[in-house]
């Protein structure tokens, strides 16, 4: 367990009180909608330009309407996140994909082996290129975009996979290198 003296990452992280009022609004709905702050707002702003830039994307991916499910976005993130080892964003997204799947066990599932988790055949190619994306996106090929399309993805719903990938690996990195630790709370969420 994490205790009160265990930072939540190496790097400074500031005070509510020190951050600008835009940001401290959008912690304050998250807060609200969560019951806590995930770690990942706190250290994030620690650069407040670059928070913005990251919390536009992320929307802009994370909420449009296409034809990927909220569910299946977050799918993306665990698998990637596992493939890209990435403690905090296992943690933190498999509790959210938990609880808007509605199963407490799909998040463990797909970050151990998503290739034998209990998903359809068209999430298990969704993630099939996720991954090849986040791991070796060099490889990624015309058969790969056939095998998407015979599982009915349009060109549009490929590139917000190709596109959450990329900003996860992102996240990925960052949490990373800053040593970010998950909140505790994630972890009984949605069991």
């Amino acid at each position: 367990m994490m205790s009160a003296e265990t930072p939540i990452s190496r790097f400074p992280v500031p005070k509510l009180s020190e951050m600008p009022e835009d940001l401290r609004a959008r912690i304050a709905l998250v807060q609200e909608k969560a019951g806590f702050v995930p770690n990942i707002f706190l250290a994030l702003a620690h650069r407040p330009e670059e928070f913005r830039a990251f919390l536009a994307y992320h929307d802009a991916l994370m909420d449009r309407s296409g034809g990927l499910t909220k569910v299946e976005r977050e799918m993306i993130v665990v698998a990637t996140s596992a493939a890209n080892d990435c403690l905090y964003c296992v943690v933190a997204h498999g509790a959210i994909l938990r609880v808007r799947a509605k199963d407490p066990r799909i998040a463990d599932q797909i970050a151990v082996n998503y290739a034998k988790a209990d998903i359809t055949p068209r999430q298990r190619a969704m993630l099939d290129f996720a991954v090849k994306v986040a791991i070796r996106s060099q490889a990624v090929g015309a058969e790969d975009y056939a095998a998407l399309g015979g599982h009915g993805f349009s060109p549009d719903d490929i590139w917000d996979i190709a596109s959450i990938t990329a900003l996860f690996a992102l996240s990925n990195r960052i949490a990373s290198v800053t040593d970010l630790r998950p909140n505790d709370k994630f972890y009984a969420m949605g069991r």
